[in-house]
C-alpha cells in the first residue's frame, strides 16, 4: 500500500487510483479496496491469506533457503545488503511466503508473492519456494494457488534467475501429469519472467480489476515505440477480452470463486447405475413417431428452445463459467467450465445461442469462432487432467464462416478438437438439442455416446444450403431436409446417434423445466453406463464407434497400433 500516514493512532492512505484520502480502517474493512474508484491496493502476503483462508487454517512452510550472489552484483549498493534491507523493512525473508490451510474447508497450498520485496522479483529463492509448494502440493494431492506480483525476473541474480522460468514451468508440469489442479491470481503487477512462466501455466487464471499482466513491461515497450500505450494496455479487463484470462475476480469475491473451484475438484458422490430404458433414452428407431424433416428443422431452429446456458441453470449446479482460448479472444458462441451433476463433477461445454435478437447476435448466433473450438479444446484437456466426464451440448447452425475466422485457422481448430475428443481418457457424452450442423457441431460431438433431442436435427449441411447447390434453388429446403435424412429417427436408424431423448408436447422450446429433466435424467445413465472403463479402452471403443461409419470392417483388437493407453 502507499501514501500511509498517521496521526493520533489513526491511520490514513492516499489511494493512487483517485488521489483521495481513505481512512485505513474503513480500507481494511473492504479488503484494501478503495471505496471511491475501486482501485485494488497493493496488499502484503500476510494481508492476502488473511482475506483468502479459513480463520486459524493457515499454517507457515518454513523452508530452507540458500543466499546467492552468483555475480557479485553490486548497483548503488551490494547486492547481499540491499536483500538484508529489504528483509529487515518487510519482515519476511523472500520475496514469496508458503502456506497451507483451507478456504470454506477445502484444503490447498498456497505461494503468495510479496511486492515490497524487491519488487517480488523472481530468483533462485523464489524458484526454490515455488518448487517446494508444487512439491506439498503434489504429495498431498491438494490444488496449488499461486498469486502473483512481481516486475519479473531478479537482475541482480543474473542468469540463474532466468533459470527459474524453466525450473517453475517443470514444477507445474509435474502436477500436470499428477491431476492436480493449480490456480493463478494475478495481482498488478506481474510482469517478466514470473508472467510467462507459472502465472500463466496455470489451469485456471483468476486476474483481479485493474492488474496488469504481460512479459515486456510498459515503460519498456514506450521506449521500444516511442509512443505511449493505448488506455488499459495489459489490464486484467483487456486480457480477459483477449481470452487470456478465465475471470476478473474482484478482490471481496476471490475466496468465493475459490472455495466453488475447490468444491468442483473434491471427492465425488457414487453415482447410481441405471439403464437407458429406465431413463426414458429412445434406442429403437421404430419406436419413434415419424416426423416431416422440414418441421423437426424449424423446431429444431425456435428462438426459445432451451440454450445450453439454461440447461446449466436447471439440468447441473454450480456451474463455473471459465472464459478465453489463452490466445486470441474469448469466444461468445461457446461457454463451458465445471459443474456439478448429480453429485459429481463434470467440463460441461456447450455452443450458445439466445432467446432474443440481441442474445443471438451477441452469441454468433450460437457460430463458434476458431477461438471458441480452442476454448472448448482447453476445457476438454482440463477435464482429462482432473479425470472428469466432458458433457457437450449442441446447437449451432455450424462454425462461423467469415474472413476473421478463415484467417485465424477455423479449419485447423475443428480438426484439432476432431483429435482431442478422440484421445481423451475421460468419459465423452454429447447432446444434439437443437441444430447439428456440419462440422462445426461434430468438433464437440465425437462421444462414447451422442444422444439427441426428438426434434432436434443433425446434417451435414443446412437444407438451404444443400437445396442452393444441388437444385439452384434454396426454396427446395424442405425436399432437402428429406433427402438428407436431418431427424433423430433417420439419424438413429443410421447408427450417428446412440439415443433420443423425447421432448415434452410440441416441443423443449414449450417446457423447458420437463426438457431440463429429460435430459438430466438421460445424462445421469449414460454418464453411470460409461463408468466403468479404463482410459485405453474406452479410446478403442470410441475409435471402433466411428470406425463403423466407413465402407469396411473395424480393425481387430490386435491390429497394429490400435492398443491405445497400453
Amino acid at each position: 500500500m502507499s501514501g500511509n500516514r498517521s496521526a493520533g493512532g489513526v491511520s490514513w492512505t492516499l489511494c493512487p487510483g483517485c488521489r483521495t484520502v481513505q481512512l485505513g480502517s474503513r480500507l481494511r474493512r473492504g479488503l484494501w479496496v478503495c471505496p471511491d474508484c475501486g482501485r485494488h491496493l497493493q496488499i502484503t502476503a500476510a494481508q492476502r491469506l488473511d482475506a483468502l483462508f479459513d480463520p486459524d487454517s493457515v499454517e507457515l512452510v518454513d523452508s530452507p533457503l540458500t543466499d546467492t550472489d552468483p555475480l557479485e552484483f553490486s548497483d548503488t549498493e551490494p547486492y547481499p545488503r540491499r536483500r538484508e534491507r529489504a528483509r529487515r523493512s518487510t519482515g519476511i525473508r523472500e520475496a514469496m511466503v508458503l502456506a497451507t490451510g483451507t478456504i470454506r474447508g477445502r484444503p490447498l497450498v498456497a505461494a503468495v508473492a510479496d511486492f515490497r520485496f524487491l519488487g517480488g522479483s523472481m530468483g533462485v529463492a523464489v524458484g526454490d519456494l515455488l518448487a517446494r509448494a508444487a512439491e506439498i502440493a503434489l504429495t498431498r494431492r491438494v490444488p496449488l494457488l499461486m498469486v502473483t506480483a512481481s516486475g519479473g525476473a531478479r537482475m541482480q541474480e543474473g542468469v540463474l534467475s532466468l533459470m527459474q522460468m524453466a525450473r517453475t514451468a517443470q514444477a507445474l508440469t509435474r502436477l500436470d501429469a499428477a491431476g492436480i489442479l493449480t490456480i493463478s491470481l494475478v495481482t498488478d503487477p506481474t510482469f517478466g519472467g514470473v508472467a510467462a512462466s507459472y502465472a500463466t501455466l496455470a489451469d485456471v487464471i483468476l486476474a483481479e480489476p485493474g492488474a496488469r499482466l504481460g512479459f515486456a513491461g510498459p515503460r519498456v515497450i514506450e521506449q521500444v515505440l516511442g509512443q505511449p500505450l493505448p488506455t488499459g494496455f495489459q489490464t486484467a479487463e483487456a486480457l480477459h477480452r483477449q481470452g487470456h484470462l478465465d475471470l476478473v475476480c474482484p478482490r471481496g469475491e476471490q475466496r468465493a470463486i475459490l472455495a466453488r473451484l475447490l468444491a468442483l475438484t473434491a471427492p465425488e458422490t457414487p453415482v447410481e447405475r441405471t439403464g437407458p430404458n429406465d431413463a426414458g433414452i429412445v434406442t429403437d428407431p421404430d419406436a419413434l413417431r415419424p416426423e416431416d424433416p422440414w418441421r423437426s428443422v424449424r423446431r429444431a431452429r425456435d428462438i426459445m428452445r432451451p440454450t445450453t446456458a439454461d440447461y446449466a441453470a436447471r439440468v447441473f449446479t454450480d456451474f463455473l463459467e471459465l472464459h478465453g482460448d489463452r490466445l486470441a479472444k474469448d469466444c461468445p458462441a461457446i461457454i463451458g467450465g465445471p459443474a456439478r451433476l448429480a453429485g459429481r463433477t463434470v467440463m460441461l461445454i456447450g455452443t450458445q445461442k439466445g432467446h432474443t435478437a440481441a442474445e443471438l447476435s451477441g452469441r454468433q448466433f450460437g457460430m463458434a469462432s476458431p477461438a471458441g473450438y480452442r476454448k472448448a479444446a482447453r476445457l476438454m484437456r482440463l477435464a482429462a487432467k482432473l479425470g472428469v466426464p466432458v458433457v457437450t451440448l449442441v446447437d449451432t447452425p455450424g462454425a462461423h464462416a467469415g474472413i476473421e475466422a478463415e484467417a485465424h485457422g477455423q479449419a485447423l481448430a475443428i480438426a484439432d478438437n476432431l483429435r482431442v475428443l478422440a484421445e481423451l481418457p475421460v468419459p465423452v457424452v454429447a447432446v444434439i438439442t437443437g441444430e447439428g450442423g456440419s462440422g462445426g457441431a461434430l468438433a464437440l460431438a465425437v462421444a462414447d455416446r451422442v444422444l439427441m433431442l426428438a426434434h432436434a436435427v443433425y446434417s451435414v449441411i443446412s437444407p438451404e444450403g444443400c437445396a442452393a447447390i444441388l437444385w439452384n434453388n434454396a426454396a427446395e429446403a424442405p425436399r432437402a431436409a428429406t433427402a438428407l435424412r436431418v431427424g433423430a429417427r433417420d439419424l438413429l436408424r443410421l447408427g450417428v446417434v446412440d439415443g433420443v431423448i423425447p421432448e415434452p408436447g410440441e416441443g423443449a422450446q414449450t417446457d423447458h423445466g420437463t426438457a431440463a429433466e429429460l435430459v438430466r435424467t438421460a445424462l445421469i445413465a449414460t454418464l453411470a453406463e460409461l463408468g466403468d472403463l479404463s482410459p485405453g479402452e474406452r479410446r478403442r471403443h470410441r475409435f471402433r464407434r466411428f470406425e463403423t461409419f466407413g465402407g469396411s470392417s473395424p480393425p481387430g483388437p490386435d491390429s497394429k497400433g490400435m492398443e491405445w493407453g497400453q
